[in-house]
C-alpha cells in the first residue's frame, strides 16, 4: 500500500499533463484545418490572401 501512496501523485500529475497536451494538439489541428479551409475558399473566390494575413505571416511558399 505504501507504493501506491508514493506513486499516485506522480501518476495523477502525468495524466493531467497528458490530457492538457492532447487538448492543445487537438486545438492546433482544428485551427490548421480551419485555416486551410479558409485559404481554399479564398483561392476559390480568386482572392489570394497575402502572406501578411493570418498566423502564417512568416512562412514562405
Amino acid at each position: 500500500m505504501d507504493y501506491i501512496a508514493v506513486l499516485l501523485p506522480s501518476v495523477v500529475v502525468g495524466l493531467i499533463f497528458w490530457f492538457a497536451m492532447k487538448s492543445i494538439f487537438n486545438a492546433d489541428k482544428s485551427e490548421r484545418q480551419a485555416e486551410a479551409r479558409a485559404q481554399a475558399e479564398a483561392e476559390a473566390r480568386g482572392q489570394d490572401a497575402g502572406p501578411a494575413e493570418g498566423h502564417s505571416a512568416g512562412n514562405s511558399k
